[in-house]
């Protein structure tokens, strides 16, 4: 694979500023396998079987040696991918050691996706493992894995967590290693500016765009990120994010190995496993959109359930809501901080531990080393401090493109990435998001795609015109709102649209909340629908 991030010029300037170290997560595992192999590298914990998985360094190289060579068997090596579906176990990072072990790529994959969805990622991605739970939240993931494979030629294997005989996920965990293969395994050097990972975010073309990121993309934001926390090997951090979504994945599989940590993974957040989580296993810092933080600082002001272990407490996803970090600070006696940043890059900004109230409460924080941000306008020109624009990052852990979709990245000659975000930077280089010029809708920190939603929906036999939109939501950020206007004799009620988007594989995340059925959607002169005169109409529906 090619990409067209990745210039000669970038790596020299990268490597000689030294945010490229030529490093990979295996360098640091390997480290502390050979220096703490006793010490807990993760608890994994099964919500609805029961029970948890605890492994140490020593036990989690030694299952991500036999996973890699389970996968090898199955044909897997260097630059081929391995997807993987699944909620927060322990299977999830022994996989992704494994990829690693062989030079493959690990490509995430949400638990909500569907055949829709399933399809078209595997297949861009040309899978050639793919790896589901049975079952997880009611749904039969072995059974949709089985719908998509015929459409999938280049799909080798199916492995099934939980699963019998052949596709059996334990079928991967060989236990008979032959010296040839250990050799093999041993023989094989992962370079630090491979593809690592695939992680596939929506977009305003309705199409999934699969994100590519390289050892040192990656840990190049890791490295100064753990620096300006003060986190190190004798932290716990404690993950009730998605390892499947890029915080989940950077900051609770990746960040605690490469720093000698241990992580806890929680599968399905509930507030109450969550505050149990932190305190019985002494958790110091944690991660997550605002809806689990909110939760969780309501949870344990209702309980009076103390977190003392925590130190820190990460917000990304969405902006946090002022009086929600007064509130939490109190429940949690830990400092909240506020982060901005994309599955291209991990965290841009994050605020500082150090840092005054003002800027704590009333921005997302000042470039991570090694990024740089700026606001323009619509020329391009950098705008005064305080005023609203575009905004730009350039740096080392920019991404080095999309997979199969050479210049659809927004990277200017200088290297500056648009991020569809509208922000104002104060003149201490603190942003502030204000908003988004993408058109997307962020659901508790996930992106929902809102062209393909209203592709589906305009297919529907009794709309004539549909817009969606996102309007406010105190825990979740934002929810979406559809407009439709129907055709003539015709009507759409919310329960219908809701049973047709199902009919048609969509996950249960990206549909609409709410429906407002419209004579008219307002336009510009050209026909282009006016979103910001929608989203007003939402909003004053919800204070009516």
């Amino acid at each position: 694979m090619s990409f067209d991030l990745l210039p000669a010029t970038r790596r020299a300037a990268m490597t000689v500023a030294g945010w490229w170290r030529d490093e990979t997560l295996l360098d640091h595992f390997r480290r502390h396998r050979a220096a703490t192999p006793d010490k807990l590298a993760l608890v994994a914990t099964r919500t609805e079987a029961g029970g948890s998985t605890r492994l140490t360094y020593a036990e989690l190289d030694a299952l991500s040696d036999r996973l890699a060579v389970g996968l090898m068997r199955h044909g897997v090596g260097e630059g081929d991918v391995v997807s993987f579906q699944l909620p927060n176990w322990w299977q999830f990072t022994a996989l992704h050691l494994a990829c690693l072990k062989l030079g493959a790529i690990s490509n995430p994959l949400m638990v909500i996706f569907r055949e829709r969805e399933l399809s078209f990622m595997l297949g861009l991605a040309e899978t050639k493992v793919f790896v589901v739970p049975a079952k997880f939240r009611n749904v039969d993931h072995a059974a949709l894995a089985a719908a998509v494979r015929p459409s999938l030629p280049r799909l080798a294997h199916v492995a099934v967590v939980d699963g019998a005989g052949a596709e059996a996920f334990d079928a991967l965990l060989v236990a008979d290693i032959t010296p040839a293969e250990r050799v093999a395994l041993a023989a094989n050097r992962l370079v630090p500016d491979a593809v690592i990972e695939l992680l596939y975010t929506s977009g305003t073309t309705g199409e999934p765009k699969g994100v590519t990121h390289t050892s040192n993309t990656m840990l190049s934001n890791l490295v100064p990120f753990a620096e300006r926390l003060h986190l190190g090997a004798a932290d716990v951090v404690h993950m009730p994010s998605p390892m499947a979504h890029q915080l989940g994945f950077m900051y609770g599989l990746v960040l605690p190995l490469m720093l000698g940590a241990t992580a806890v993974l929680q599968d399905i957040f509930v507030a109450e496993t969550m505050a149990r989580q932190i305190t019985g296993e002494g958790a110091t810092f944690t991660m997550g959109a605002t809806p689990f933080l909110n939760d969780l600082a309501d949870y344990c002001l209702a309980t009076g359930t103390r977190t003392p272990s925590l130190k820190v407490f990460v917000s990304a996803g969405a902006p946090i809501p002022r009086p929600l970090v007064a509130k939490a600070r109190e429940a949690l006696g830990a400092a909240i901080i506020s982060a901005w940043g994309m599955s291209e890059n991990g965290a841009v900004t994050t605020a500082r531990i150090e840092d005054p109230e003002e800027k704590v409460t009333g921005t997302d924080g000042c470039p991570l080393p090694g990024m740089d941000v700026r606001v323009v306008d619509l020329s391009g020109q950098p705008v005064p401090a305080g005023e609203e624009g575009m905004l730009q990052v350039r740096g080392c852990s920019n991404f080095i493109g999309y997979l199969k979709r050479p210049g659809l990245a927004q990277v200017d000659r200088d290297g500056w990435f648009d991020t569809g975000d509208i922000a104002r930077m104060d003149a201490d280089g603190y942003i502030r998001i204000a908003g988004r010029s993408k058109d997307i809708i962020i659901r508790g920190g996930e992106n929902i795609p809102v062209v393909e939603v209203e592709n589906l929906l305009f297919k529907h036999p009794a709309v004539s015109a549909v817009a969606i939109v996102g309007y406010p939501d105190a825990r979740l950020g934002e929810r979406a709102c559809a407009f439709v206007i129907p055709r003539a004799g015709q009507n759409l009620s919310f329960e219908e649209m809701v049973d047709y988007l199902k009919a048609q594989k969509m996950a249960m995340q990206y549909i609409p909340e709410r429906l407002e059925v419209v004579d008219v959607l307002p336009q510009t002169p050209s026909g282009k629908i006016q979103k910001f005169r929608l989203r007003e109409m939402a909003r004053n529906a919800m204070s009516a």
